[in-house]
């Protein structure tokens, strides 16, 4: 008899990442009037396509429509009809059929609002989830590294490689992370399928008080070579870290948002793809790209930093990318994660095998380049 397994695709999430929102939770008919393309549905078929040829065994069950028959390449059966307008609700009524005709694992693409979702709507919370990461944020465990990463990640589970491990579901209140504050709560647990190596694990925030003289240091050193060359443009990243280091040097940062400056003016603030590739295309100077890694994922691209897309990071040049890790960070780091949405791209990165990081005055260190 064969398996089931249950698919389930959010169609809104992650919908404003290059846009540069802050999430997409209520702004998907926004962010799709402004130019946004799917996001979670071709990750999902990227899963898919990557584990094809392995699921002869398995029935697929499904959701219609944009939530899940189409982005399967493969034979599938329905068992949920997707309504013209979804919504939180919506995931949560398809979760609980998929589970009454009963599914063994729910695979599923989107970010920490859609599994907030799922895990509400489980009735047994035995029943393992891999979460395909589609969303703008993707801070809970139970995410794998990338959709090839969940495609081996669910070939494992089939084959009986794996065990299960409980792992925390953690989301972000979206209108306080609009205002540029941090809030992130753990909303409960979802049982997952045990890999180290392809599931990303939870983000920590990794806080040391006794590091100011280290950011300090690290700011002084990105004034005296990056900032001194009146005419170096800098993209600035996301993240604390590199915020309170520009607000060091003078600037006026933005917490969750891509910030720009040349010389001693900033000359961009929360800046999205679009304008971004505007900057970089009408600047005739040297460009560098500051970008600090995920406490505890290790992702230096990919995870709340979409507005930096493939187009971007192209126009800035590979080479130009300088990761910038604390030391009390570098313990939770041992390698940078790259999931840019580009194959081609991240195979680009991952041939260089390593990459520069700042992590003190006239400090680096090379770290090793993931892409799974």
């Amino acid at each position: 008899m064969a398996r089931q397994i249950g698919l389930l695709v959010n169609p809104d999430a992650g919908l404003g990442g290059r846009l540069g929102f802050k999430g997409s939770d209520g702004r998907a008919e926004e962010a799709r009037a402004a130019g946004a393309e799917d996001r979670s549905g071709p990750r999902m078929r990227q899963t898919l396509e990557r584990c094809a040829n392995r699921l002869a065994d398995v029935e697929i069950l499904t959701c219609s429509g944009r939530m899940g028959s189409d982005w399967i390449p493969i034979e599938h059966k329905v068992v949920y009809d997707t309504p013209a307008q979804t919504s939180a609700e919506t995931t949560r009524d398809a979760v609980t059929v998929l589970c009454e005709a009963g599914i063994e694992l729910l695979l599923y693409a989107g970010g920490d609002g859609t599994t907030r979702d799922i895990i509400e709507a489980l009735p047994n919370s035995d029943i393992p989830v891999i979460g395909v990461p589609g969303g703008v944020k993707m801070h809970s465990g139970c995410f794998a590294a990338s959709p090839n990463a969940a495609a081996e990640v669910l070939i494992a589970w089939l084959e009986g490689d794996l065990l299960l491990a409980r792992t925390e579901v953690m989301d972000l209140d979206e209108e306080v992370y609009r205002q540029g504050r941090w809030s992130v709560r753990m909303y409960g647990e979802a049982m997952m399928p045990a890999s180290p190596r392809w599931m990303q694990g939870a983000k920590m925030r990794v806080q040391a008080t006794e590091e100011d003289e280290v950011l300090e240091a690290l700011g002084d050193h990105i004034r005296e070579v990056f900032v001194a060359d009146s005419n170096r443009l800098i993209i600035w990243g996301s993240g604390g870290t590199l915020r309170t280091i520009a607000e060091g040097i003078g600037f006026a940062p933005t917490l969750l948002g891509i910030d720009a400056t040349i010389g001693e003016s900033q000359i961009g603030t929360d800046l999205n793809e679009e304008t971004l590739l505007e900057l970089i295309s009408n600047h005739e100077g040297d460009c560098t790209l500051l970008v600090s890694p995920m406490g505890g994922q290790g992702f230096l691209l990919g995870r709340g930093n979409l507005q930096l897309s493939p187009n971007v990071l192209r126009a800035i040049g590979i080479d130009a990318v300088m990761g910038v890790v604390t030391p009390a960070k570098m313990l939770t780091v041992t390698q940078l994660r790259i999931d840019t949405g580009d194959s081609e791209l991240d195979a680009e990165f991952q041939a260089k095998k390593y990459l520069k990081v700042l992590q003190g005055y006239r400090t680096t260190r090379l770290l090793r380049v993931a892409v799974e």
